[in-house]
């Protein structure tokens, strides 16, 4: 007798074409324009076919802080830059039926899903983030199959390597509409390794994340886990998500992190005192915890593993597609039975 088909179970074949056709090229609004445009329209498609109602959300800004979104990898101080004029657009997208078109009484409630859609210059970014989008993509397709599909807004963000521009214009449009309950968020998810010593760690990150630390150090610094991103509002969900993967086939073991800073503006300076910290705020999450909205970052830790982060051989042939599935799995899985906040003090 078969096994009935989990609900919420990704295709790996599915991932891999996804990632294939996103992650032939560098795009970028910036740097390769009519690349982006590609890539909006390829999800766009997508998302439209598995029923969704997508928006594409235009901002155009002035005198914004951020940082420069060329190859390689640097220190955040070395990033730091102050764009006079950007201009970009994120992809929103609704769940058919009621819930997207916001009918019913009272405020609207949702778990956003996201992932940025640009890359690095001279980058085609498989992992960073033609991975993320790709999970982005098979939710959209699982929880669409759903008798009733839940309340989650799906976000492709633009301008994340400019320095979380898109996201951060996002979170300020989306909590004018409707209450954010949670946030997940995928930054470069599709890359593993089971090599000892793959898994590197940032300086002074033993001290400040012990029981992480001690769980990578069990593991012989194999990178074969989804590191998981919390902080106090939101670990009732990182338990979710972990307990999801490690259910989903195949089973995918995580690593669950926790950020000390509370939520808002005082978690986010709370980082200039301590540097490592920085390290937990590189991706479109960070914005949705400065509005006090509990959020996830999963990751496969990017430059503290994968070797080809924002260069030219970032490429689809490097990721482990079976482990992403599983990603995308617990993904659908979480964002479909969102947990309350932890109590206070916890």
């Amino acid at each position: 007798m078969t096994q009935p088909t989990h609900p919420f179970q990704a295709d790996p074949a599915l991932l891999r074409r996804h990632v294939t056709a996103l992650a032939g090229e560098p795009r970028s609004r910036r740097h390769a324009p009519q690349a982006m445009e590609r890539a909006e329209e390829y999800v766009t498609d997508h998302l439209t076919e598995a029923g969704w109602d997508v928006h594409r959300d235009p901002f155009d800004v002035r005198w914004r802080w951020g940082s420069a979104d060329g190859p390689g990898h640097r220190a955040m101080p070395l990033k730091i830059r102050l764009h006079r004029r950007v201009a970009g657009a994120n992809l929103r997208a609704e769940p058919p039926g009621p819930r997207g078109r916001g009918e019913g009484t009272g405020p609207r409630s949702t778990v956003v899903v996201g992932a940025h859609l640009d890359t690095v210059l001279d980058s085609p970014g498989a992992d960073d983030n033609a991975s993320g989008v790709a999970v982005v993509l098979e939710t959209a397709r699982v929880l669409a199959r759903l008798p009733q599909p839940p309340d989650v807004t799906l976000m492709l963000f633009d301008m994340e390597e400019t320095g979380l521009i898109g996201s951060r214009e996002a979170v300020r449009q989306l909590v004018g509409t409707r209450r954010v309950a949670g946030m997940i968020c995928l930054e470069s998810v599709g890359y593993f390794s089971s090599a000892l010593g793959s898994q590197r760690l940032p300086p002074g990150a033993g001290l400040a994340f012990p029981a992480a630390a001690e769980a990578i150090a069990e593991g012989h610094h194999r990178g074969d886990f989804t590191l998981v991103v919390h902080r106090t509002s939101s670990r009732p969900a990182a338990e979710a998500w972990a307990r999801a993967a490690a259910e989903a086939s195949p089973s995918l073991p995580s690593v669950l992190l926790r950020d000390p800073r509370p939520d808002g503006r005082f978690g986010a300076a709370a980082g200039l005192a301590l540097p490592v910290l920085n390290n937990l705020s590189r991706s479109d999450h960070a914005p949705f915890w400065n509005h006090r909205i509990p959020a996830l970052m999963l990751t496969g830790t990017a430059n503290f593993r994968n070797t080809h982060y924002h260069r030219p051989t970032d490429t689809p042939d490097t990721l482990d597609y079976e482990r992403l599935a599983a990603v995308a799995t617990a993904t659908a899985a979480t964002a479909a039975a969102w947990p309350g906040e932890a109590p206070a003090g916890a």
